[in-house]
């Protein structure tokens, strides 16, 4: 039986067989490029995250958990399929390119034809669907990033009674947007339409912050879509409702509101500005910056959690939040200031884009007052995929098929439990083309793939988490082990932009 149509029967039972009274809220808040070591539950020492800090104070704070991509769009199709990346369908960042001129921002802007990515597809099973047959209202904000507009692959096609943001993700490196989408609308901004190309003009002084002022305009996008967020929690707070809260930030460029950069000017001190390269605007204060960004995700965090208490809901409301991807090191982002990465190492070979730990590992924290009572870490192996299998379960979906993730509910509510895996992949076609896996302490990668490379890198973790000394030569059984996995776990996609070189023609 297809997935779809075990769907269609799983609507039709669940959809007249539901209790909402004990169902718990869900949000979900999905950070883009959000960096292992840059809040300060994980130890980052110069950016304030109270209240995320507090969460996971007072819940769970998972220190082995993982995104299923170490890029934007393949890990959002892996965390609501529930499917790794060598079974998801969008396994890497498609742009689409074959409708038009599709990185020119004015052209989008006028042609919503040209904006978005490669259609996930209607058909596809994606947990919103679910939660729609026990009785859930689900809202999306943020940043989507499977399927353009106009097309059948969209939020509120996909199982969101709700979205606001933006469709695309290259409308995205911009956050002063001309527009967002509401729904199947274009919600137009007070903002004038200017490309992410735009840099200061011959003779400018860098170090004149007035000359930066075009580059920040009247409507904030992050701002916009947190209104729509406490506007959905409102309007669904009587009954059970899940909300995936999928913000854009801290994804360059790097723009926030004054009050916070003017806050980390005086924490840091003055500083070099960034120029700006083809796909991101220059900034004055490019640490300050990017410091507010991520204390502004903190103060929404604070902000929804006070409108959760203010309704009485807040006790029964699952949060749940983490990161796409580990940390860029493009747009001006000084990742070896902030120690991005945290405890693994801050290269940019080693971060977003690639599966090393420093690019997938990434902050997961857990709150749920009416389960969670004191606050645990959590060191038990887990990735994103596993959120489908776990938000299926909390809202009483009997899930009957397989992913290739497990629920993660048992050991949220009970600390004598441990998960029991074997191991967890990843797939990635892009950068070079990449598999790995981790296994116990043991963490395999194979890079470079479609350059003809098979050799396979090997590190123990709990001796070397920085992943410094391969140690592949020296254990060739574990080697044929994660090989056999390699082998296993890859499907050869039906999208010729994410095959995989010669893995494609075994």
């Amino acid at each position: 039986m297809t997935r779809c149509s075990i769907l269609l029967i799983l609507l039709l039972i669940t959809s007249c067989n539901f209790q909402e009274s004990d169902k718990p809220n869900i949000i979900l808040f999905f950070y883009d490029d959000l960096g292992y070591g840059e809040l300060g539950a994980y130890g980052q020492k110069i950016i304030e995250t109270r209240n995320i800090d507090e969460l996971a104070k007072n819940g769970l704070r998972f220190t082995n958990f993982y995104s299923g991509s170490p890029v934007c769009a393949p890990s959002r199709s892996i965390l609501l399929t529930g499917l790794h990346g060598g079974h998801t369908k969008i396994r890497g960042n498609h742009e689409y390119g074959n409708r038009g001129d599709v990185w020119d921002y004015a052209k989008m802007s006028e042609d919503p034809n040209l904006e978005g990515q490669y259609p996930i597809g209607e058909s596809e099973i994606i947990f919103p669907k679910l939660l729609k047959g026990v009785g859930y209202s689900n809202g999306m904000v943020g940043k989507w990033g499977l399927g353009p507009p106009n097309s059948n692959s969209i939020p509120t096609k996909m199982g969101f009674d709700y979205f606001y943001g933006y469709n695309c993700q290259r409308m995205a490196h911009n956050l002063y947007p001309p527009h967002l989408w509401e729904n199947e609308s274009r919600d137009m901004l007070d903002n004038k339409v200017i490309s992410p190309k735009l840099k200061l003009k011959l003779g400018q002084d860098p170090y004149d912050e007035n000359n930066y002022k075009v580059f920040n305009q009247s409507d904030y996008a992050p701002d916009k879509m947190h209104i729509k967020a406490q506007e959905f929690i409102e309007n669904n707070h009587d009954n059970p409702f899940f909300l995936y809260y999928a913000s854009p930030i801290p994804h360059a460029p790097l723009q926030a509101p004054k009050y916070l950069i003017d806050k980390y000017r005086e924490i840091i001190g003055d500083e070099e500005p960034y120029l700006g390269n083809v796909g991101y605007f220059p900034t004055r204060y490019p640490r300050a910056t990017y410091a507010a960004m991520i204390e502004y995700i903190d103060i929404q965090v604070g902000e929804i959690i006070d409108q959760l208490k203010r309704l009485d809901v807040y006790d029964n409301t699952v949060i749940l939040l983490t990161s796409d991807n580990g940390p860029t090191y493009a747009g001006g982002v000084d990742f070896e200031y902030f120690n991005s990465t945290g405890i693994f190492q801050n290269k940019p070979d080693r971060m977003k884009g690639y599966t090393y730990e420093g690019g997938v590992r990434v902050p997961f924290v857990v709150s749920w007052p009416k389960k969670i009572r004191s606050g645990r870490v959590v060191d038990d192996v887990s990735i994103s995929y596993d959120l489908f299998a776990t938000i299926s379960e909390l809202s009483g979906v009997d899930d009957p098929y397989l992913t290739d993730g497990i629920s993660l509910v048992d050991i949220f509510t009970d600390e004598n439990i441990s998960l029991d895996r074997e191991y967890i992949y990843w797939e990635f076609p892009s950068y070079g083309g990449q598999q790995a896996a981790r296994m116990g302490d043991f963490k395999a990668l194979r890079k470079d793939i479609k350059k003809g490379n098979d050799k396979i890198e090997l590190y123990n973790l709990s001796e070397d988490i920085r992943e410094q000394t391969d140690i592949s030569s020296k254990n060739p059984e574990i080697i044929k082990k994660f090989n056999d996995i390699f082998i296993r776990e890859h499907v050869k996609s039906d999208i010729k932009r994410f095959h995989m070189g010669y893995i494609d023609d075994n």
